[in-house]
């Protein structure tokens, strides 16, 4: 796992530790050296820890102007035990909400396994963004199949045409539009 890095391409348009509004702002990095575990496999200095020992993350991107957020992730899901959503939702997605965003794309590829319990923060998150969406892409298909089994299929838009496996050769704002547009026609229908 200590190969596995968040997509850097993007730091030219946006770094967590330099935003003022990120929750993430003045965290230094060192690059050599690797502390952080999941489960004892060491991770890469730059994801980033949010309160879950088996989930980090890294906000690629955000934009306070048209209101949205990407995130990228690492580890395993864990809503039974550790109660990750509630750990996201409060450290991360508050914050955010209150400095305007309203629509969240999460990057899952590097997710490994997930562990469902009830749906309440994921409701909570979705009726936080109001005129907003969440939307997941590149998760795996049993992540699926366990976020469908736990009904978190009525918060987040996933699947379908919004499995983007090329989204590391879009700008932010092309990635951005593309989930706008797909979440935007589904929730017209």
């Amino acid at each position: 796992m200590h190969t596995i890095i968040p997509f850097e391409r993007w730091l030219e348009y946006y770094n967590p530790a330099t935003d003022r509004k990120s929750p993430f702002f003045g965290k230094e990095y060192n690059l050599d050296v690797y502390s952080d575990t999941i489960y004892g496999y060491y991770i890469d200095p730059a994801w980033d820890y949010m309160g879950s020992p088996t989930l980090y993350m890294k906000i690629l991107f955000a934009d306070y102007k048209q209101k949205f957020a990407i995130f990228e992730f690492i580890g395993e899901w864990n809503d039974a035990i550790e109660n990750d959503i509630m750990t996201l939702k409060t450290n991360i997605i508050n914050p955010l909400l209150k400095k305007g965003i309203k629509k969240f794309i999460l990057i899952g590829e590097n997710v490994l396994n997930f562990h469902g319990s009830d749906d309440c923060y994921y409701e909570e998150w979705l009726e936080d963004v109001e005129e907003g969406w969440i939307a997941a892409i590149n998760f795996r298909d049993f992540v699926y199949e366990e976020w469908q089994k736990y009904r978190i299929d009525w918060y987040i838009n996933f699947g379908g045409n919004l499995e983007i496996p090329d989204w590391r050769t879009y700008t932010p704002q092309q990635l951005y539009e593309k989930v706008n547009q797909i979440v935007s026609y589904r929730l017209s229908m």
